[in-house]
């Protein structure tokens, strides 16, 4: 599970900074799915060590009776940008002091590298599966590291056009697991409606709503 909407006046990608919120937006969406989820078999719930993501999951967790398991695996992708804004209409772009970190999008050159986030989030769901196995488990992470694991595991390459992701807040990317191999993919978005119409996936990216906050 993606988390929900982020508390973010000031518009910066927050990254792995601490101290980002839930908004009350975000709250509603996180509730949204803990109740989409409770007749569901699950019996293991972990989250990012972030609080977005934490308090995503606490609900999900509480639905179940469960105690929330934490996993570093789960964090957001490291990115050099983070604490600042970049997105659509804000110049970033051409700024000179970024130019070097732009210079190969395969990699990527501007944070974690995408087989470095396909490694930690496949032991992430493995693990998961152990902690769960004949049952359901529940992750809740960050929008880029859930895509591309998704994208692994689909075998799509991992370099890709970030507005094209399919991985809405509050969406669930859900692996199934056959013994220990995963058979299929799904995707479902619980909480679509709550999800301001510029933030769905697929959205033509607008001026001013569209800055890179994090994930």
């Amino acid at each position: 599970m993606r988390h929900g909407e982020v508390a973010n006046p000031e518009g910066i990608l927050y990254g792995r900074l601490p101290g980002y919120h839930l908004s009350e937006l975000g709250r509603r969406m996180a509730d949204r799915v803990a109740d989409h989820l409770a007749s569901r078999d699950v019996t293991y719930v972990v989250a990012s060590p972030l609080e977005r993501a934490q308090e995503t999951a606490t609900p999900i967790a509480k639905a179940h009776g469960l105690d929330l398991a934490t996993d570093a695996r789960l964090i957001e992708a490291d990115n050099v940008f983070q604490g600042k804004t970049f997105g659509v209409g804000d110049g970033a772009l051409k700024r000179p002091e970024n130019w070097r970190h732009l210079v190969n999008p395969f990699r990527p050159s501007w944070g974690e590298p995408y087989v470095d986030q396909v490694v930690r989030m496949k032991g992430a769901l493995d693990a998961a599966k152990d902690a769960a196995r004949g049952h359901e488990a529940v992750l809740v992470s960050h929008q880029l590291p859930i895509w591309i694991v998704r994208s692994y595991v689909e075998r799509r390459r991992l370099w890709h056009d970030p507005r094209k992701r399919q991985c809405t807040l509050a969406s669930l990317t859900t692996f199934t697991y056959q013994g220990d191999k995963i058979v299929s993919v799904g995707y479902t978005e619980p909480a679509r409606d709550l999800v301001p119409a510029h933030l769905l996936a697929g959205a033509k990216p607008v001026k001013g709503k569209d800055k890179a906050f994090g994930a």
